[in-house]
């Protein structure tokens, strides 16, 4: 799911290993046609936490890759971004990293008479991807996937701040004071 498209696929034949040389992995590739086109790449660590000047690198890196390989003929946008903290789920490995929190997942076709799963995530088991929804746990095949996201929950804000400040790639002291303000209503 990191590339779906034929052109999507070409484009992660190109930058995939121009990304993973210098240390990070590819989510996700897409490229949007419209009124002006975009190519939107997701980049991160192998272990989570991409700052701002590292896509910068990734962003020449891969501009000078496809500028030389020109695979698309019209002029387009390049975005180069991290997945977020609420991040689509585009390899296997990411339902077990991410067990315990809560996805939104979408199949191609009805399973069951459904197309999409809302619950917590329960790692994997053999080629299927587990989730806990409210009939109870559910396998999926991650080839049966059309999308998949974590969602915006507390845990998860909670955890990749943790996270970020385990690798120390957050500074607390970086950040202002906060001052308290206390009003004779509190008092």
């Amino acid at each position: 799911m990191i590339a779906k498209a034929a052109l999507d696929k070409r484009l992660a034949e190109l930058t995939e290993p121009v990304i993973q040389d210098m240390g990070y992995e590819l989510v996700r590739l897409r490229y949007m046609g419209g009124k002006t086109p975009t190519l939107q790449i997701m980049a991160d660590r192998p272990n989570g936490g991409i700052e701002v000047d590292e896509l910068a690198d990734i962003s020449t890196a891969i501009s000078a890759i496809l500028d030389v390989e020109d695979p698309v003929l019209d002029a387009y946008t390049l975005e180069v971004s991290s997945p977020g903290i609420d991040r689509p789920l585009t390899r296997f490995k990411d339902f077990d990293a991410y067990e315990g929190y809560e996805a939104k997942l979408e199949t191609d076709e009805l399973i069951d008479g459904q197309k999409r799963f809302k619950g917590t995530l329960a790692g994997t088991e053999g080629e299927e991807i587990l989730i806990n929804v409210e009939q109870g746990t559910i396998g999926l095949r991650f080839e049966w996937l059309s999308d998949a996201k974590l969602i915006l929950t507390d845990d998860l804000i909670k955890e990749m701040l943790r996270q970020r400040k385990k690798a120390g790639a957050l500074n607390e002291q970086q950040f202002d004071e906060i001052d308290t303000v206390v009003s004779e209503e509190d008092v």
